[in-house]
């Protein structure tokens, strides 16, 4: 199976057009959504294009292929606009003989044992790293990147991930679990 797994667009039509058209690109099974959909969040600038109602039509577009998170920036009202469900703190997926976990970020999952995957956004830097208790994995920021990283999306295919950057679709960094 294939996912593209994405985080933090905030509001961004401008970088949402972009991730769908990816997504039609690279025609994965499951789109999901790891949270920060529409509102940019008061510690973060305006994003490109910021638009929360072009967002959400972009978002209503891509309904039926989308699993998302609820981000620290999703709120109730939310709702009202967006077309699918975005009420669940975490998601269970088994992938390479694991159990993946996704989630937003800021909130810690407790139940992680070791050899578990972590995937969240939140922090806006992708990231591959072994923990004592899991293997922790960021996706990046669609709209908002930090630490000089690009706007970027992860692949998760088979026991392989991809980051990819979301202007250019090149690979960037690239890890197997």
């Amino acid at each position: 199976m294939k996912y593209v797994i994405a985080s933090d667009i905030h509001g961004s039509a401008y970088y949402c057009a972009l991730l769908k058209a990816r997504c039609e690109e690279e025609r994965p099974q499951k789109i999901i959504l790891l949270g920060d959909l529409l509102y940019h969040g008061a510690r973060n600038a305006l994003p490109r294009d910021y638009n929360t109602l072009k967002t959400a039509e972009i978002l209503n577009s891509m309904k039926e292929d989308l699993l998302c998170i609820k981000g620290n920036c999703d709120s109730q009202v939310d709702t009202l606009v967006l077309e699918f469900p975005v009420e669940a703190d975490f998601a269970f997926l088994p992938a390479a003989g694991r159990t993946v976990v996704f989630a937003h970020g800021h909130l810690a999952p407790a139940f992680l044992k070791k050899g578990d995957v972590l995937v969240n956004g939140h922090f806006h830097v992708p990231a591959f790293e072994e923990r004592e208790n899991c293997t922790y994995v960021n996706c990046g920021s669609v709209s908002i990147p930090k630490e000089d990283s690009p706007h970027c999306y992860l692949v998760l295919e088979e026991n392989v991930l991809l980051w990819k950057n979301l202007e250019t679709g090149e690979i960037f960094k690239r890890a197997t679990l």
